[in-house]
């Protein structure tokens, strides 16, 4: 094909992957039940060189679909219309580190986890930490403005991006934003490509904000025989004016997954866990994890703890950093949402979770981040069964519901992707839905960039297995 040609011709032959192996090995990402062969995978190596490919890909109408490290939940980086794959793992240096104006600038291919230890070497911290940072890109992140453990007190992805380049539909190379802490010089194009999902372009360089290494960081537990007493707690917590860094949730699913797999000594009779982080100066860390689990004790905990050593911190949070792979062992496919309630909302979330796995006869479990109530229900199936498969969608379809009924919405941080598209509508109505379909027709008028994602041909529910 004359146009896999000039594509070799930008990058070099060898950066242009064609054999059978190569294209199956980036036809699906993390999400289960997606996947749909590339024509081809290429990986660049600068802002140029993908304005170059995207004009190839814009005259000969070719989809283009960047990707990070596949590890999204929404089927973002399917490439379901075929195209290309372009990847940034020839993109993944640290640029410049500037502690006068406290930011980092890098490419989209750095781990986010390295990233993070490089800051922190320099006393410096970068907040957002999705559960997946120690192979996600910064990248990817970006695109899917993604959250992670800290949120509550920290934001999420978004809120540290200061300056994007980004390589628009048309191949021209865009700047926005800057290392300034203040500026609104016209529309804030920067926030519309964050979360754009490689819809309106491909982000080539990132500049994010850091801010000081907090100078210490406490970990509690506590166990609870009630869902209503956990839920009870967190609300306590925000109410005495306690913002944590870190507040989880595990349900009593979640937790037998966990213990059989790692074997941590969790309680038997729990039917919810809250894990309890702050950080900050030292005085204010041990008061506010005190007063935290005080509160715990208040509403009924049978059980607390507080790490006394930096490594039994890690022992109290290995659980819940191990509950997706833990549930992951007890089915062949897990399918792992992000519904999202006001937390005030959490408990009676996560009862309406158990009653509609029930009455779909499925098998659904529940953890997440309890203090900004974002919950990931996560379901243990296997997708070769065609019966239980419509069950799950249907289980999946009345978890969304329920979560915008109690004022929520259909995801809090994995992103709508080709999998959630057919909810997206439920979320934002027909007229948000007509102006996202403006602005992509503005900006990327011949669908290339990404085609197939966010927005669905109908507000059914999704067909589960889809391969292309």
């Amino acid at each position: 094909m004359e146009w896999i040609t000039q594509l070799q011709q930008i990058v070099g032959k060898d950066h242009v992957k064609q054999s059978r192996a190569q294209l199956a090995a980036y036809s699906f990402d993390a999400t289960a039940g997606f996947q749909a062969m590339p024509d081809a995978v290429v990986s660049p190596e600068s802002t140029e060189q993908i304005a170059a490919i995207m004009n190839v890909c814009r005259t000969y109408k070719v989809p283009l679909v960047p990707r990070g490290s596949g590890t999204n939940l929404a089927a973002g980086t399917v490439p379901s219309q075929g195209g290309i794959v372009l990847l940034f793992n020839r993109m993944n240096q640290i640029i410049e580190l500037d502690e006068d104006n406290l930011c980092v600038t890098v490419q989209p291919g750095v781990i986010t986890l390295d990233l993070a230890t490089y800051v922190e070497s320099h006393q410096l911290f970068y907040p957002p930490d999705p559960s997946s940072m120690k192979i996600s890109t910064i990248g990817g992140n970006v695109s899917e403005n993604s959250g992670g453990l800290r949120g509550l007190k920290y934001g999420v992805t978004k809120d540290y991006v200061m300056a994007l380049t980004t390589v628009l539909p048309n191949g021209t190379i865009l700047k926005t934003g800057g290392k300034l802490a203040k500026d609104v010089a016209g529309y804030d194009m920067q926030s519309l490509l964050v979360g754009s999902e490689g819809t309106l372009g491909v982000v080539t360089e990132i500049t994010l904000k850091l801010i000081p290494l907090p100078k210490a960081q406490k970990t509690g537990i506590a166990y609870f025989t009630s869902l209503e007493a956990a839920g009870k707690t967190v609300s306590e917590i925000i109410a005495a004016k306690i913002i944590p860094a870190t507040l989880e949730f595990m349900d009593r699913g979640t937790m037998d997954a966990v213990e059989q797999f790692m074997n941590l000594g969790l309680p038997q009779d729990a039917e919810a866990m809250l894990l309890m982080e702050q950080d900050g100066d030292e005085e204010a860390v041990t008061r506010d994890v005190e007063q935290m689990i005080a509160l715990a004790i208040k509403n009924g905990a049978t059980h607390t703890a507080v790490a006394s050593s930096a490594e039994e911190a890690l022992r109290l949070k290995a659980g819940r950093r191990a509950a997706l792979s833990a549930l992951s062992r007890k089915r062949p496919t897990t399918i792992l949402e992000d519904a999202t309630v006001p937390r005030s909302e959490l408990a009676k979330m996560v009862r309406a979770i158990e009653e509609i796995a029930i009455r779909n006869q499925v098998e659904i479990h529940t953890f997440g981040h309890a203090g900004d109530g974002n919950l990931h229900p996560t379901c243990l199936t296997d997708s070769r069964d065609v019966e239980e498969m419509k069950r799950v969608e249907q289980a999946f379809a009345e978890i969304f519901e329920v979560a915008i009924s109690l004022g929520g919405t259909i995801t809090g941080e994995h992103g709508v992707g080709e999998m959630k598209s057919p909810y997206l509508e439920w979320k934002i109505g027909a007229e948000g839905i007509d102006l996202m379909r403006t602005l992509k027709q503005a900006i990327d008028p011949d669908n290339i960039c990404n085609p197939g994602k966010m927005f669905a041909k109908s507000t059914k529910p999704r067909v589960v297995l889809h391969y292309g």
